[in-house]
């Protein structure tokens, strides 16, 4: 009898969500401490910034550059993690490589020689094929079920084996998907402010103001240039890690088809 299979004990505690709120703090810090820094302004005021320091020119963006750090960090953090993780799925070495050698071996009818290629492999993506891989040997012994039967329970079992594996992937994924939706709208509405103060400069009595108008324009540009920084990385990203997770699905169920054609194949 084949073991139970119960699916791997994921931590409930909310990482994620302890991410976000140290990347706002660090933001925070990093926003006040180190662009807010007395040296980057010609006046201890910080009305104006050194010329050509981009530190003082971050910092005159206003208060919507740490939510915008935050999305950046948070961004950053997560493909990361998800780079690892999904490299840690596909095995230690080239994942078609494997593929093909597992395939090279079923024709020759030499399941040892898979499952040997499965344990120096490792990774999620291995450990669907060797759960197939053993319950082809499995089946072979069975004399209870008809063909048809044991075929449909290797492809069953590579099912539930890739449903235990490969979900976590996806993880954190909805994240970078939100983030490169809100991170251009964070940005516009910190654009939108930053023009209001630009023409309320203007609208002053007398002559404009140059130092407001110009710290205005400076908080508009500055939380476009990051909002749309920080998007296009979290799309990058997310559009990586989604063509990556599908291809290692894609070769999931095209090596547990050919696991169950050749299984059919050689017993008829």
């Amino acid at each position: 009898m084949s073991q139970a299979k119960t699916a791997p004990k994921s931590s409930q505690f909310p990482w994620a969500l302890v991410v976000i709120v140290v990347a706002f703090i660090l933001s925070e810090l990093i926003f006040h401490l180190v662009f807010g820094d007395r040296k980057h302004f010609l006046d201890d005021a910080k009305h104006e910034p050194v010329p050509g320091d981009y530190f003082g020119i971050i910092y005159k963006g206003g208060f919507i550059v740490p939510f915008l750090m935050t999305m950046a960090i948070v961004t950053f953090t997560f493909g990361i993690e998800r780079f690892l993780t999904i490299r840690k799925a596909q095995g230690s070495g080239s994942l078609e490589r494997f593929l093909q050698t597992i395939k090279s071996k079923l024709h020759s009818g030499d399941i040892n020689g898979a499952l040997a290629e499965c344990n120096k492999q490792k990774g999620s993506v291995a450990n669907v094929v060797q759960a197939g891989l053993h319950k082809y040997q499995e089946m072979e012994k069975n004399t209870e079920f008809t063909l048809e039967q044991k075929v449909q329970n290797i492809q069953q079992e590579i099912e539930e084996a890739t449903s235990l594996e490969l979900p976590g992937l996806q993880k954190n994924l909805p994240i970078l998907a939100t983030i490169a939706s809100v991170a251009t709208l964070v940005a516009l509405l910190g654009t939108v402010l930053g023009m209001i103060r630009a023409f309320a400069a203007l609208a002053t009595t007398g002559s404009p103001d140059p130092a407001a108008l110009a710290a205005g324009i400076s908080e508009a540009l500055i939380n476009t240039a990051i909002g749309i920084g920080t998007s296009a990385f979290a799309i990058i990203f997310y559009n990586y890690f989604t063509t990556t997770i599908d291809g290692l699905t894609y070769g999931i169920d095209e090596i547990g088809y050919s696991i169950a054609q050749t299984f059919q194949a050689t017993k008829k």
